[in-house]
């Protein structure tokens, strides 16, 4: 594209980011509206604001003088995991906030009880004529004929975590969430175990299908580049379905067969990774055991402070962020805008040295107040 014709462009995105009369938005709620790089928006308002198009509105708040015009409020069809797990609970508060602060009109059905319901809640919100549908289900083995439904019926799907054919995937990134945390705990094997493991305990949640599992392969990869004689460790895999409960009582049955020894557990998501270390504590072995997380949830940040705890830490997905990237990507859908097949989320490594920096309201605002500084 032209950079002139590009810059009209951006230019216009940052005047449609007004959604009603007299809005006043901050340069970040301009940018994370619009997409566009701080430093761009921020050049970009100055023109704007020159020509008369743009008002300041004390030092960084901006307010547009043109009439904003009417905007047809879209009705989008929410098909949530319900709010079971921290992590669902986040992410489905986030999409139902950020769709509101976009004006738009929220039609939301719980998926998560059965495949049977997932299906039904596809088919009603086809009859419902929704304009687009975010589907957050987690039965992967469905996700074809969900996506089907919609396919035959001109709409178009934004999918959380769980790819269906033919929609605009939003969600982790796996394989790197997966090397991230693998790396994290290879070099505290390194430094804290002198690079010696006996055991490797893998802990994944078999129903979420392949592409949840790379975070089990990632973090054996980033164990083993930051540790190669690993790959002659024994490793063991186990299916912790996703629980707390139901991954202690596996680890139970396993412990009371094996001697003691140093045990790398890397588990799927944070839920799992505290079965194991219950387990594991109440073997008596809690010195014997490394355990390396995924979703950095309140419970993982809770168990990172507490003093001797085998958490070395979790890596973060950031959900209470997933609202207002799977909204922008509906806009932009919405508006006939191209958008990647693909987009992910954010990561970062959280551990008992950052986990304050990075959340320092849990100790003080209950769950759903305490939002990361970072990112």
């Amino acid at each position: 594209m032209d950079p002139s014709v590009q810059s009209v462009e951006r230019a216009c995105r940052l005047l449609k980011s007004f959604r009603q009369e007299d809005e006043v938005l901050r340069l970040r709620d301009l940018v994370e509206r619009t997409g566009l790089h701080k430093a761009t928006a921020s050049r970009l308002l100055r023109t704007l604001e020159q020509e008369g198009l743009i008002e300041r509105v004390g030092d960084s708040r901006f307010r547009t003088t043109i009439r904003v015009p009417s905007r047809r409020r879209y009705r989008i069809g929410f098909a949530t995991r319900g709010v079971d797990t921290p992590f669902s609970k986040a992410v489905t508060e986030s999409v139902q906030r950020a769709a509101a602060e976009g004006g738009m009109e929220l039609v939301t059905v719980s998926s998560h009880r059965s495949p049977r319901t997932a299906l039904r809640n596809a088919e009603s919100l086809v009859k419902e004529g929704v304009d687009l549908v975010i589907e957050f289900q987690s039965h992967e083995r469905l996700a074809p004929v969900i996506a089907s439904r919609f396919v035959e019926a001109g709409i178009p799907v934004i999918a959380i975590e769980i790819p269906h054919p033919g929609a605009t995937f939003f969600g982790a990134n796996n394989y790197q969430a997966g090397l991230i945390g693998g790396r994290a705990i290879g070099k505290w094997v390194k430094e804290n175990w002198k690079g010696q493991a006996a055991s490797i305990l893998l802990i994944e949640e078999e129903v979420a299908g392949p592409l949840v599992k790379l975070r089990i392969s990632g973090m054996l990869a980033g164990l083993r580049e930051i540790l190669p004689a690993v790959e002659h460790v024994e490793t063991t895999e186990m299916d912790g379905r996703g629980s707390l409960e139901k991954t202690m009582e596996a680890v139970r049955r396993r412990l009371r067969h094996a001697p003691p020894r140093k045990t790398v557990v890397l588990a799927g998501n944070d839920r799992m990774a505290l079965g194991a270390i219950r387990a594991f504590e109440e073997a008596g072995r809690a010195r014997d055991c490394a355990v390396m997380g995924q979703n950095a949830t309140l419970e993982a940040r809770v168990e990172m402070r507490r003093n001797g705890s085998p958490l070395v830490g979790s890596v973060a997905y950031f959900p209470e962020r997933y609202g207002d990237e799977v909204i922008r990507l509906a806009e932009a859908i919405l508006g006939g805008r191209a958008v990647p097949p693909a987009v992910f989320a954010k990561h970062d490594l959280i551990t008992r040295a950052n986990v304050d920096g990075v959340y320092p309201l849990d100790r003080v605002m209950p769950q759903f107040l305490a939002v990361p500084l970072i990112g």
